[in-house]
């Protein structure tokens, strides 16, 4: 199978990503439980001009990030695996399993309990760390599981945004609710009348971040929207959309990622911590990443090659199907950021990061062994 330049330059970039955020969550764990830890906490709770740091990064750099996936979802939709139906048919249905069965499995421990809003932490895949670990295996993997998970991936983070602006947005101000469609529908406009400077689409789309932050709907969503509106001109390299993904990139892997794991993995690691791993809204998380992810990924597959619907490549099969379920159990920056926007309680955001971290890397080392020892004898 022959990779686009495109996707073989998204796949390096993603990485080098995902092993620098493997870095970084060292480090930040290290100095969190390390003397430095009082001092370490505190600067991500200093402020910048009077503005928290932590809003800075959670809901101001991970718009950009937000951007960069909407970029990356427009491509596919347009001219990669999600153009052609019959190509993007396995990821899709794939995703779905790897979405609604973790959010089952949480919900099995947490239904009718003042956790239940954590049902979305467990739905979905950190592309970086995905990408990064089965990056280490080289051409032991066909190019067409890593394209399988890539897409998967891409689409999980679909459903994290939808999940995102419908479960865990605040009491919504309809006028400025209003003044953001508006400001997204003059961004469409002139798209259709092929308006191609990104001063324009970037200016707007900061205006949109604001009255969507405002209309207490989540500000990443704009990086989304705002995606959409940036002309695409059939995938022309020379497009918008296009020169924007490629300058984002590489600031979003070694700069925005990076960041964002720094400052929301720094967990004091104490018995407690650890203790409170049995307590529901943890174990949910752990089981539906470690579980829920490569049995839902792996039940709606079956679903789709046996009934017909879509056939496995030749090159797949169901050890490294399984290998990638787990893979997809890497949470870690989606699932982190979805606790931060399902929880409120300090004591709940921290055991729920630890139970994501310990899931990610459960997963994470299952996928790799499963790939590394498990895929040529199927």
């Amino acid at each position: 199978m022959n990779l686009t330049r495109q996707f073989t330059d998204f796949f390096e970039s993603e990485k080098a990503g995902g092993i620098i955020l493997i870095c970084c969550t060292v480090v930040s764990l290290v100095l969190a439980n390390s003397a430095f830890g009082a001092g370490y906490k505190g600067l991500w709770e200093s402020s910048v001009s009077g503005i928290p740091v932590s809003l800075l990064i959670n809901d101001g750099l991970m718009a950009v990030f937000f951007l960069m996936i909407g970029l990356e979802l427009e491509r596919e939709l347009y001219t990669g695996e999600l153009s052609d139906w019959r190509s993007a048919s396995l990821p899709v249905v794939a995703a779905m399993g790897g979405m609604l069965v973790p959010s089952a499995i949480y919900l099995i421990f947490n239904f009718g309990s003042i956790y239940h809003r954590g049902a979305g932490i467990p739905m979905a895949t950190d592309i970086a760390f995905a990408v990064g670990i089965i990056s280490l295996l080289g051409n032991k993997v066909p190019s067409t599981l890593k394209v399988f998970l890539i897409a998967l991936a891409v689409i999980d983070d679909l459903g994290a945004v939808l999940v995102i602006a419908v479960f865990y947005s605040g009491s919504l101000s309809l006028i400025h609710l209003l003044i953001a469609l508006a400001i997204f529908g003059f961004l469409l406009a002139l798209n259709r009348l092929r308006v191609d400077n990104l001063f324009v689409y970037l200016t707007g789309g900061l205006a949109l971040w604001y009255f969507i932050h405002e209309s207490g709907i989540h500000a990443t969503i704009s990086g989304i929207l705002l995606a959409f509106a940036i002309p695409f001109r059939k995938g022309a390299a020379d497009s918008p959309s296009n020169r924007l993904l490629h300058v984002l990139h590489k600031p979003v892997a070694f700069f925005v990622l990076p960041l964002f794991a720094l400052s929301n993995t720094g967990i004091e690691l104490t018995r407690d911590h650890f203790g409170s791993l049995t307590e529901p809204y943890a174990f949910g998380i752990l089981a539906g990443l470690v579980i829920g992810k490569p049995l839902g990924i792996l039940l709606f597959t079956s679903i789709a090659h046996f009934s017909g619907i879509s056939p496995l490549p030749r090159d797949l099969n169901w050890c490294s199907l399984t290998g990638a379920g787990f893979l997809a159990g890497i949470g870690f920056t989606m699932s982190i950021f979805i606790t931060l926007l399902a929880f409120t309680e300090p004591h709940l955001i921290s055991n729920a990061k630890l139970a994501i971290l310990i899931g990610s890397a459960v997963a994470g080392i299952a996928g790799f062994s499963i790939l590394k020892y498990g895929y040529r004898k199927c």
